[in-house]
């Protein structure tokens, strides 16, 4: 198999890429992961720099934590940021231009919980959770079945927050829809028995998704683009699948390319697996090849294990990415995003290009603490 080397690592991974109107410098992102460090949901000067960092590390693209749409529903922490309000904007605005400063790119990626809202959780102690069915993670029915009007509120918070994005400067937004959260509680058949229009096959199941990307759509400019995060893998079901074939890969990925999706940021647990028998493309170099859009592929890039080993003690250490610049080197993907790894070492990208790959700071869980 082939092996870095700082050749290699250059031809592949320092090369320009346009999405929608966008040119980024190089082919890494930073992926996003949540910090849960702006409390009463407003980013500081501390989240500023934490980006700032990366920016000035070299990363082609930045894409935030996830933010909290404008619904009374959509999260469970203060601590986690908003992308609404005055003073969480004025907050995200401090962001963009931080970055920018150092010569970065960022979109912030949107989100919300639905049925993962705990119970009386804050910002809004009293809102309800919701989901397709009102069906949780783990099959209980311990929440509200949205009707049409919950519906059209949460599509309308992502269309505010999206224009919101484009007119503090940001360069794009990432919708996040997988992970078990609301608009993969849609995507997903366990937890989506509705028999209307929003339920039933995977084109039924992909209609709220794509009310969501055509609604933030219409409210950004043409080329402002729009990426969409989404997954096989459940928090706690890591074996469950949204598309159990190509062909049904094949329908969602259209329905969301004609509302508007620019990019789909494919997050599987470790990028090397393939997604699908017959075939050694993973989850990203199935969507580029089903859907003709730009993919992000990640998952334990540089890392010899995967996020959840982290949680059950386990050290990550630094491992060669030739199997990544071999998949890139045949277009595979387009993108890679990079997390753990970046926040073990904001230089991370630079050292790699450098051959500096001895110099590395490996991840270590304590870091998840700290916001360095």
């Amino acid at each position: 198999m082939p092996k870095y080397s700082v050749e290699r690592a250059r031809d592949v991974l320092d090369r320009p890429f346009s999405l929608g109107g966008l040119t980024l410098p190089n082919r890494v992102v930073m992926a996003p992961m949540t910090r849960e460090f702006s409390p009463g949901g407003v980013p500081g000067e501390d989240v500023a720099r934490y980006y700032a960092r990366r920016a000035a590390g070299g990363v082609g693209l930045i894409i935030t934590e996830g933010t909290y749409v404008g619904h009374d529903s959509a999260g469970s922490s203060a601590r986690v940021p908003r992308f609404h309000g005055d003073e969480a904007l004025a907050g995200w605005a401090a962001v963009a231009e931080a970055v920018h400063e150092a010569g970065g790119r960022i979109m912030p990626q949107l989100w919300h919980v639905g049925m993962e809202r705990a119970a009386g959780a804050p910002p809004v102690p009293d809102a309800p959770r919701v989901g397709p069915s009102g069906i949780a993670l783990d099959g209980s029915q311990s929440g509200k079945e949205m009707n049409q009007a919950d519906i059209d509120n949460v599509v309308a918070a992502y269309a505010t927050a999206a224009a919101a994005a484009e007119s503090l400067g940001f360069d794009g937004i990432e919708i996040h829809a997988g992970h078990g959260y609301l608009i993969d509680q849609f995507l997903w058949a366990f937890t989506n028995r509705r028999t209307d229009a929003y339920g039933g096959d995977i084109v039924g199941r992909t209609r709220f998704a794509a009310q969501i990307v055509a609604a933030c759509r219409e409210s950004v400019s043409e080329d402002f683009p729009i990426s969409f995060r989404f997954s096989q893998w459940k928090l706690n079901h890591y074996q469950a699948r949204v598309a159990e074939t190509p062909q049904e890969l094949e329908t969602m990925l259209g329905l969301l390319v004609d509302a508007g999706v620019d990019a789909f940021h494919c997050s599987t647990r470790r990028f090397h697996l393939p997604e699908f028998e017959g075939s050694d493309l993973n989850l990203a170099g199935w969507a580029k090849k089903l859907s003709g859009k730009p993919a992000i592929s990640v998952g334990s890039v540089g890392l010899s294990n995967e996020f959840l080993e982290v949680f059950q003690g386990a050290q990550a250490t630094v491992t060669d990415i030739g199997e990544l610049l071999d998949r890139m080197e045949r277009d595979e993907f387009d993108l890679v995003a990079v997390g753990r790894a970046l926040l073990g070492d904001s230089e991370w990208l630079r050292k790699v290009l450098a051959g500096q790959v001895g110099e590395l700071t490996p991840f270590d869980r304590a870091l998840i603490g700290s916001l360095h």
